[in-house]
C-alpha cells in the first residue's frame, strides 16, 4: 500500500504563485530577487499555518536557481532546484530553535556559515521559532547576523515577534504575514477537493475555513479529517456533526423566538442545544457573532464583512430586515456581557437563561404590540407596577446627592411634592400583625387586578390636601417618628436607624435627621416615600419635608501612640491620672 501523505504536506506551496493569501509579500520578494536587492537577514512573523516557512523555502530555492523564469519563479529543472526538491541540497539549512536554542547550537551554526555554497550563490539558514532562543544564544548570534559573509543569508520565522530581542529585530527586514481570508481558504479547499476527487458542498468548506481561524494548514488538516468521516462526500451536516459546530439553524430559531418575545420557546431551544453537549460559552459567543452578522447584513456597504456561503447569506439578509439596529446593538451588548461573566458565574445555565429573557424583553420594547400568550412582560424602570384607584399621576422623588468630601457633612434633601397624591401608608397595627403572611411587595399575579377594599381609606387612595398646614412641635414629630419605627418588623436596619437618629424640627415644616454613615443616609432617602406620607397624615401637615445629613463627628480619631492611648484611658477613668502623679510614673 502506498504511503499516505496528508494534504497539508502534499499541497504545500512550492512556488510563489501557489502561496495562498499572501500576494503582497510574495510580490515584494519576487521583485527583490529580480532586481538583485537582497537583504542579508529577513524575519517572517505571523500566525500559525499562514505560509512563513513555506515562503522561506521558496525564497531560498529561487535565489539559488541557475535559470529563473521571467516572472521571478524557480525553474525546477536546474541542479540546484532538483537538489532542493529531492531534499539533498547543501545550500539550505533549517534549524528548529525550539529544540536547538542554546549557545552551543548557535556556535555550530556560525561555523557552518563560514563554508561557501557548493552550487549557486547563497547559503541560506532558516531558523524556525526563533523566539525560543535563549538570551545568551541571541547575544551570541548578534555579530554574525549583523555582518555575515557575502554568501550567507538568514531567514528567521516566528509566531511571537514580541519575544524577539529588539537588537535582532533591528538587523532584519520584517515581513508580517496576515491571516488567510475565508474566501481564499474556501477557494483553495475547492481546488484540493477537485484534485482528490472529493465532492464537497460550498457551505461545508466555508465551515471548515471558519473553524481553521485563518490558518491554511489547520484547514487542510480538518479537510482530511472530514474526508475520512464522510468517505469523500463532504456535506454541511456531516461537517457540523464531525466538528461539533453549532448549526446556523439554532441561531435562526433563537432569533425568531427573540423577535416574537417568546421567552419559553427560547429557553426550550437553549435546553435542546445544551442537551447536544455544546458548551454554554460557545453558545453565547456564537449568538453574539450571529447578531453581529445580522448587523453587517443590514447595509450593502458592510456586507463585505460577512463571510459565509451564498445560500446562508440570503437567509441572513432576509432576517436582518426584521431586526432594528437598536435591538441588535443592545443584543450584542447583552451577549458580550454574558460572555464576560460566564466564567465567574456559579449558575452558568441560569446566566444564559437570564440573558435570553432580557433579549426577548428587548423585542417587546421595540414592538409595542399587545402581549401574546406565554410572554413575560418587562416592567419599565421607575414605573410602579400598580397604583391605587385614587392616583392619577405617579409619585416623584427628587434627590440631590453631592460628592462626599472628607470632614464635610453630607446632606440629602428628599422632596415629595405636597400637591402630588400621597400613597396610603399602612397602619402600625397592620405592620405588627400582618394578615395571612402578607409580604412586602407586589405579586406578579396581582398586576392589573383590583385589590379588595379592606380599608376604605386605602381604597380611596388617602390624600392630604395641599392646603393642610396644621402647626406641630418637635415633640409631636418625634412621637410620630417613633410610632412609625415601632411598626417596622422586617426592616430591621431602617428601624434601628430611626431609633438611633431622631429628627430635629427646622423652619417651614422641614426637619433634619443626623446619621452616622452613608448606609443610614441612603436607607432614609429610599424610604422617604413611605415615611413622609405617614408623618403628613398623622401631623395633618402636607408641607413636611426631610433632610438627611452625615454628622462631622462620624470621623473617629483612633489612638495610635502610647501617649494617645494613655490620654484616652485617663478620660475614661480619671483615677489613672492620680495614680500616675502619686507614683511619678512615666511612659518609656
Amino acid at each position: 500500500m502506498d504511503n499516505y501523505i496528508v494534504s497539508a504536506r502534499k499541497y504545500r506551496p512550492s512556488t510563489f504563485r501557489s502561496v495562498v493569501g499572501q500576494k503582497a509579500l510574495t510580490t515584494t520578494l519576487k521583485n527583490a530577487i529580480q532586481s538583485n536587492k537582497l537583504a542579508h537577514a529577513y524575519l517572517f512573523c505571523g500566525p500559525r499555518g499562514v505560509g512563513k516557512t513555506s515562503c522561506a523555502r521558496i525564497f531560498a530555492k529561487t535565489i539559488n536557481c541557475l535559470h529563473p523564469t521571467a516572472d521571478g519563479e524557480a525553474c525546477n529543472e536546474c541542479e540546484s532546484c532538483r537538489a532542493f526538491n529531492e531534499q539533498r541540497s547543501y545550500n539550505i539549512h533549517e534549524l528548529d530553535a525550539a529544540s536547538n536554542n542554546s549557545v552551543d547550537d548557535i556556535r555550530t551554526l556560525i561555523d557552518q556559515v563560514r563554508i561557501p555554497p557548493p552550487i549557486g550563490k547563497y547559503k541560506v539558514f532558516i531558523i524556525d521559532e526563533v523566539h525560543m532562543l535563549t538570551t545568551a544564544a541571541f547575544n551570541a548570534f548578534l555579530k554574525t547576523l549583523e555582518e555575515p559573509p557575502r554568501h550567507a543569508l538568514f531567514i528567521l520565522a516566528t509566531t511571537e515577534k514580541h519575544k524577539v530581542l529588539p537588537t535582532i529585530l533591528s538587523r532584519c527586514q520584517i515581513y508580517d504575514f496576515s491571516r488567510i481570508s475565508i474566501a481564499d481558504m474556501v477557494e483553495h479547499l475547492a481546488y484540493v477537493s477537485r484534485q482528490e476527487g472529493v465532492e464537497a458542498e460550498p457551505e461545508a468548506l466555508n465551515v471548515i475555513a471558519q473553524k481553521a481561524d485563518g490558518g491554511m494548514r489547520d484547514a487542510l488538516s480538518i479537510f482530511d479529517q472530514v474526508v475520512s468521516f464522510t468517505n469523500g462526500h463532504i456535506t454541511y451536516q456531516a461537517v457540523i456533526d464531525n466538528l461539533n459546530v453549532l448549526d446556523y439553524e439554532y441561531y435562526f430559531r433563537l432569533t425568531e423566538a427573540i423577535l416574537s418575545g417568546n421567552v419559553r420557546s427560547s429557553l426550550l431551544i437553549l435546553n435542546e442545544i445544551l442537551g447536544k453537549g455544546f458548551d454554554g460559552q460557545n453558545i453565547i459567543t456564537g449568538l453574539a457573532g450571529h447578531f453581529r452578522d445580522l448587523l453587517v447584513c443590514r447595509d450593502e456597504s458592510t456586507l463585505v464583512l460577512f463571510e459565509v456561503g451564498a445560500s446562508i447569506r440570503e437567509r441572513y439578509k432576509e432576517m436582518a430586515k426584521r431586526c432594528p439596529d437598536r435591538l441588535l446593538f443592545k443584543a450584542i451588548e447583552l451577549a458580550n456581557s454574558c460572555d464576560l461573566n460566564y466564567r465567574v458565574s456559579r449558575n452558568k445555565r441560569l446566566l444564559l437563561e437570564l440573558t435570553l429573557i432580557q433579549l426577548c424583553q428587548l423585542a417587546q420594547g421595540e414592538g409595542g404590540e399587545d402581549k401574546k400568550k406565554g410572554l413575560i412582560e418587562p416592567l419599565a424602570e421607575g414605573k410602579p407596577a400598580s397604583r391605587p384607584t385614587g392616583e392619577s399621576q405617579p409619585r416623584t422623588i427628587q434627590s440631590s446627592r453631592p460628592e462626599r468630601s472628607v470632614g464635610a457633612p453630607q446632606v440629602i434633601s428628599t422632596h415629595i411634592p405636597a400637591s402630588a397624591p400621597v400613597p396610603p401608608s399602612p397602619r402600625p397595627e397592620e405592620r405588627v400583625a400582618p394578615k395571612k403572611n402578607r409580604l412586602m411587595g407586589i405579586s406578579i399575579k396581582e398586576i392589573g387586578k383590583e385589590k379588595p377594599q379592606e380599608q376604605p381609606q386605602a381604597a380611596q387612595g388617602t390624600t392630604v390636601a395641599s392646603d393642610m398646614a396644621t402647626p406641630f412641635d418637635e415633640a409631636a414629630l418625634i412621637r410620630e417618628w417613633d410610632n412609625y419605627a415601632a411598626s417596622l418588623d422586617k426592616q430591621v436596619y431602617l428601624k434601628n436607624t430611626m431609633i438611633n437618629c431622631k429628627p430635629v424640627l427646622q423652619e417651614n415644616a422641614y426637619f433634619e435627621v443626623a446619621v452616622y454613615n452613608p448606609g443610614q443616609q441612603e436607607e432614609l432617602a429610599n424610604q422617604a416615600i413611605h415615611i413622609l406620607p405617614f408623618l403628613r397624615q398623622r401631623l395633618k401637615n402636607s408641607h413636611i419635608q426631610m433632610r438627611v445629613r452625615i454628622v462631622e463627628t462620624n470621623e473617629k480619631h483612633l489612638a495610635y501612640t502610647s501617649t494617645e492611648k494613655l490620654d484616652l484611658l485617663m478620660r475614661i477613668n480619671p483615677t489613672l491620672g492620680r495614680l500616675r502623679d502619686e507614683f511619678n510614673l512615666t511612659l518609656d
